[in-house]
């Protein structure tokens, strides 16, 4: 079972979510609801959740100040953003905060949702159709501005071999020694260092470049 926190200042998103989870998606459980940030770290404090289901545009806060607080705070807790507005400075600066996906509310439905959900909590970062061009447009961007082999430190190239494995973050903290924090930062350094934006791209970069193999 997934423990899901929906933060919408709308409460019909919020309600249509719950009833379809509820009715086409059983193995997804709605612990929460926030309108806000704020509101969001309140539920937080005492309700676990394995996944929160961000909507970018908020009173107060918005949803990029969120998410990084979320993945400073929470480091275990995975970020699926859903928006209706889906421009390439608004994606971009999602990606750098550390979301694992984003699902435009102008093409998604409650199913591409519950999907999404679960390929997150799988390990694998998801973006819907329409947000993954943004994403290939903005990695052809960063593409032309570099053309050289960046160098990885040993934990960065463990890290890199974990997620080829699947690992999940925690599963990566554990074979490594080190917390789901600092996880998280290599990944973000080696992103930087690669201007990618995912964990799917670092891997088939890596493999590309002979930086990690396939191994039988």
């Amino acid at each position: 079972m997934v423990s899901v926190i929906i933060v919408d200042d709308h409460s019909l998103f919020r309600d249509s979510i719950k009833l379809a989870f509820q009715y086409g998606s059983p193995d997804i459980q709605v612990a929460g609801e926030a309108r806000d940030g704020a509101e969001l770290f309140r539920v937080l404090g005492s309700t676990p959740a394995d996944l929160v289901l961000l909507d970018i545009h908020l009173p107060g806060a918005g949803g990029v100040e969120i998410a990084g607080v979320l993945r400073r705070d929470y480091p275990e807790v995975k970020i699926l953003a859903v928006s209706a507005e889906n421009s390439a400075a608004t994606v971009k600066a999602l990606l750098e905060a550390g979301i694992d996906g984003f699902i435009s509310k102008q093409q998604g439905d409650a199913a591409e949702v519950a999907h999404a959900i679960r390929t997150v909590m799988s390990g694998t970062e998801y973006f819907g159709r329409d947000i993954a061009a943004i994403i290939y447009d903005v990695y052809v961007a960063k593409k032309k501005t570099t053309s050289i082999t960046p160098e990885f430190t040993p934990r960065e190239r463990d890290v890199i071999l974990a997620c080829r494995d699947g690992l999940l973050y925690k599963e990566v903290a554990h074979r490594l020694g080190i917390s789901i924090h600092t996880v998280n930062t290599h990944k973000k350094n080696i992103f930087l260092k690669l201007g990618i934006n995912n964990t799917v791209e670092m891997v088939q970069y890596a493999l590309k470049h002979g930086i990690i193999r396939i191994e039988n």
